[in-house]
């Protein structure tokens, strides 16, 4: 398969986006269905802490149950209602049965994970290590959209992420593991630090501890050495959109924002061109 693919790269580049839509599909399932899940978790979870019934008994809901439906009319989405983007131009973005407008979102996410998925294949040969940073794109797309969603990353996401990176990393596949291990802790110290140092001075918090993990997490997959270049793209560029938001929709200095999408968004780059900003910012050597 993979002499196909170095013959015909095109073939390729399709398979990938393709893949990459299909998984987009996905990912706004779990986007929508992951804090609904965890919500009633809570709930359940405090109800025999206290010993309690709950008032009622809530819908059994997965990832994979139920299937697929409009919220509006609830009629159940045909299979070729549910190809990511294409069903929703030829819909004209409103559900089939009841005529309701579906969120441009939903294929705005598909599109948007397969690009990116897409955008790999230029930057990494096929091989583990494209593989590995396939996962890590889409779980980062998906923990930003939660985030933004809920302002919540949750460890669902976020520690299998941690321990994938440093499996991926056991056989050297972006970073020793000695390097993968050490940006994990490092990561997470970093900003666990920053936390109860704003706490002591302010009384306040002023981050989630979803963004530590997260930081574990890029520092687990992508080493120690990409720490300081994520931290310092994510904090210029959400210290850039928090002052814009103050400024253009009047926002109080006391709402907060996610600082997990810009995180995320570093982090991705810190994947792709990582090597080429370290050297250009701080003159580290490609590792």
């Amino acid at each position: 398969m993979s002499e196909v693919f170095a013959l015909h790269p095109g073939f390729l580049y399709t398979v990938l986006m393709a893949l990459g839509l299909i998984v987009g599909s996905f990912l706004n399932v779990v986007i929508h269905r992951l804090p609904i899940m965890m919500e009633s978790r809570w709930r359940r979870d405090c109800c025999e802490l206290l010993e309690v019934e709950q008032e009622k008994e809530e819908p059994k809901l997965t990832l994979a149950t139920p299937n697929s439906h409009c919220p509006a009319c609830q009629s159940a989405i045909k299979p070729w209602q549910n190809i990511p983007v294409l069903s929703y131009l030829l819909l004209r973005g409103r559900c089939a049965n009841c005529g309701v407008s579906i969120s441009p979102r939903y294929p705005i996410v598909e599109l948007v994970t397969g690009l990116m998925t897409l955008a790999l294949a230029w930057f990494l040969p096929l091989s583990p290590a494209l593989l590995g940073a396939m996962l890590l794109t889409w779980s980062l797309i998906a923990l930003t959209m939660i985030d933004i969603d809920h302002q919540l990353l949750p460890d669902d996401i976020t520690l299998p992420l941690m321990w994938l990176g440093l499996l991926f990393n056991l056989f050297g596949t972006f970073v020793s593991i000695q390097d993968a291990v050490i940006g994990a802790m490092g990561g997470y110290l970093c900003l666990w630090s920053v936390f109860w140092i704003f706490k002591l001075l302010t009384g306040k918090e002023g981050m989630g501890y979803g963004d530590f993990k997260l930081l574990a997490a890029l520092g687990a997959w992508l080493g120690w050495q990409m720490l300081p270049l994520i931290i310092l793209l994510s904090s210029v560029v959400g210290a850039i959109v928090g002052i814009a938001l103050i400024i253009a929709r009047n926002r109080g200095r006391e709402v907060p924002i996610p600082f997990g999408p810009y995180l995320a968004a570093a982090g991705w780059l810190a994947l792709v061109i990582g090597d080429t900003l370290n050297s250009n910012f701080f003159g580290i050597p490609p590792q």
